[in-house]
């Protein structure tokens, strides 16, 4: 296998666990802490992705959401976002092995009482080569790539995740273009 099949197979494998670089310039990164490597754990996933829990409705309730357990401590918001960098090879959306061991973890996380009661937009991203309307359709294919791999294999309901292609908007490196990194996948809490 030559060097050049090699680096595009190690960049649609490369996982690592951050949060996104908008909210970072905007917030600064001590709001939004990277994960890299043995730091995607399913708490640290959980951690990233709680958020204030919806407040209780008076009146008639529609549907139940789960409550929390008696004697346990309350629920830490964090910032309600984490960009799962699953990166993609160039004009792809395959997940890898790496990236559906990822996934795996990101579905133990969504599985938790913390995570359970909210949904999550999944953003596909592209890298800024190729025209727009291109970039935007990848986008969308990786995004359902990730929600249609965290259905299928761990039944996660669907009506949890919105996927949502970004194109080519919102890279992580803008000194790079074609950076792995710009993609990518990012889950964005919601009420539900």
């Amino acid at each position: 296998m030559n060097s050049f099949k090699r680096f595009t197979l190690w960049s649609a494998s490369l996982l690592m666990l951050c949060c996104g670089a908008a909210a970072q310039a905007q917030t600064g990164p001590a709001a939004n802490p990277v994960l890299k490597g043995n730091q995607v754990t399913e708490s640290a996933l959980v951690d990233a992705l709680a958020i204030e829990p919806p407040e209780a409705a008076s009146g008639v309730m529609r549907g139940f959401r789960p409550a929390s357990k008696p004697g346990a401590p309350p629920v830490k918001a964090g910032p309600g976002k984490a960009s799962l960098l699953i990166t993609f090879a160039t004009n792809a959306a395959a997940l890898s092995a790496d990236a559906q061991r990822q996934l795996d973890v990101m579905a133990r996380a969504l599985q938790t009482d913390t995570l359970a009661g909210f949904s999550f937009r999944v953003e596909g991203h592209a890298d800024a080569r190729g025209e727009a309307e291109t970039n935007q359709r990848l986008s969308q294919q990786r995004a359902q790539a990730v929600a249609d791999y965290l259905v299928s294999k761990h039944g996660i309901l669907p009506d949890r995740l919105n996927a949502v292609g970004k194109g080519s908007s919102e890279p992580l490196n803008k000194n790079q273009a074609d950076a792995p990194e710009n993609r990518r996948v990012t889950f964005v809490t919601t009420r539900g």
